[in-house]
């Protein structure tokens, strides 16, 4: 573990304002009637600011439906979802746009716009930041140079290879300096030196900016970066 303390308090410890995640009872099924399926049991969770959270099981467990209910993706069913000050429950579409604001996110698979330089996919993510042009372009290259990929920032994602259209996706998601980064398989598609890279970036982003950053990985390598490394096992935290 690494010295930045505990991450996640279980039970009732901590207030709402202490916290960057707020998880209380949280239950969440898929399907209905004879083909429903309980996904989440009874989740309680609180995530500090400026903590690098893991969370590791077995596929099906639960992990990434957590994930993604925590990042408004998805509809909260019964309990409370509270990110940086939201209750995310009873949202509607507009609310659960608005929710997403100040979250950044990775996703096992990148999502760039093909049609778009490396460059040019991180920028996507500052447009409706209101900063000066040499701002966001010192922002952007600095990113972009710190994971290697200094000499391919103007090449679009077909002529960039799965690790490194991955390293463009992490920049794209820090590149706003979020206070919460939620992020899936992050490294799924890196060598061992470029997930080094990448969670040394991590853990100057929290050092730096506070950043909350909860993981979902099966990758054993960076496991030390972590604050607590959470199990979850058919829909609990275990």
């Amino acid at each position: 573990m690494s010295d930045l303390g505990v991450a996640i308090a279980r039970g009732d410890a901590g207030t709402a304002e202490d916290d960057c995640v707020r998880v209380r009872h949280l239950n969440h099924h898929f399907g209905e009637g004879e083909i429903r399926t309980e996904v989440l049991r009874d989740i309680n969770l609180d995530v500090e600011p400026g903590r690098i959270v893991i969370m590791t099981g077995r596929s099906g467990s639960g992990k990434t439906t957590l994930l993604t209910l925590i990042g408004a993706l998805r509809r909260v069913q019964e309990g409370s979802v509270q990110v940086l000050g939201r209750e995310l429950r009873g949202l509607d579409d507009q609310g659960l746009v608005a929710g997403r604001r100040g979250i950044g996110f990775i996703f096992q698979a990148h999502n760039l716009f093909a049609s778009l330089t490396a460059y040019q996919n991180v920028r996507m993510a500052l447009e409706l930041d209101d900063l000066p042009a040499a701002e966001m372009d010192h922002r952007i290259t600095a990113l972009l140079a710190d994971l290697g990929l200094e000499d391919r920032m103007h090449h679009k994602p077909a002529k960039l290879s799965g690790g490194q259209r991955q390293r463009v996706a992490i920049a794209r998601a820090l590149v706003h300096r979020p206070r919460l980064l939620l992020a899936d398989e992050p490294t799924a598609a890196l060598d061992e030196e470029s997930s080094r890279i990448a969670v040394d970036l991590l853990r100057r982003t929290v050092r730096r900016d506070r950043t909350s950053i909860l993981i979902v990985t099966h990758d054993n390598t960076i496991m030390d970066a972590a604050d607590r490394v959470l199990n979850m096992s058919y829909g609990r935290i275990v």
